[in-house]
C-alpha cells in the first residue's frame, strides 16, 4: 500500500496553481507549503483516521535532486480515484482550465473492465495523470 509520493517541478507555482486546481474536485486541498532547503507543497484529502483529519499523500519539491537525475519528475502516471464519475469528469475540465493537455476524455474503458471510467491529462512537466472510477455509474 502507497503512503505518499512525492514528484520534482521546476515551476512551483506552477504546479501550486495546476493541482491546486486539478485535485479540487477530488476533494483535496493544498495542506502543507514550506522551505527546509527547497520548497515543498503537499496535498491532501479528507481523512478521519488521520489525526489532524486530513492525509497528504502527494508532495512537491522544486529543483533537482542533490542524488543527481532530471530538474523534474516527467514522464509518470499517477491516478487518483474518485468517488464518482461526476468527480472524474470535473478533475479533467479543472485540469485542462488550469493549463494541462488532453490525454484522453472521461469515459468508460471496457478494455480495462467493465467498469473503468477515468479521464487522463498531461500536466504542466508532462506527466500522464488521471482521475479514476471504478464503480457501475
Amino acid at each position: 500500500m502507497l503512503d505518499h509520493m512525492t514528484f520534482r517541478v521546476v515551476d512551483m507555482g506552477r504546479a501550486k496553481a495546476f493541482y491546486s486546481a486539478a485535485l479540487a474536485p477530488l476533494g483535496y486541498t493544498l495542506a502543507f507549503e514550506g522551505n527546509y532547503g527547497m520548497n515543498i507543497l503537499g496535498f491532501a484529502y479528507p481523512d478521519p483516521s488521520e489525526p489532524d483529519g486530513k492525509k497528504a499523500d502527494v508532495w512537491f519539491i522544486d529543483g533537482p535532486s542533490p542524488y543527481g537525475g532530471p530538474p523534474a519528475t516527467t514522464g509518470c502516471h499517477l491516478a487518483w480515484r474518485a468517488e464518482n464519475r461526476a468527480q472524474v469528469d470535473a478533475f479533467y475540465h479543472a485540469a485542462l482550465s488550469a493549463g494541462g493537455k488532453d490525454n484522453g476524455a472521461p469515459g468508460l474503458r471496457p478494455d480495462y473492465h467493465p467498469h473503468y471510467y477515468g479521464a487522463f491529462v498531461i500536466d504542466p512537466e508532462g506527466n500522464n495523470i488521471e482521475a479514476v472510477c471504478h464503480l457501475p455509474e
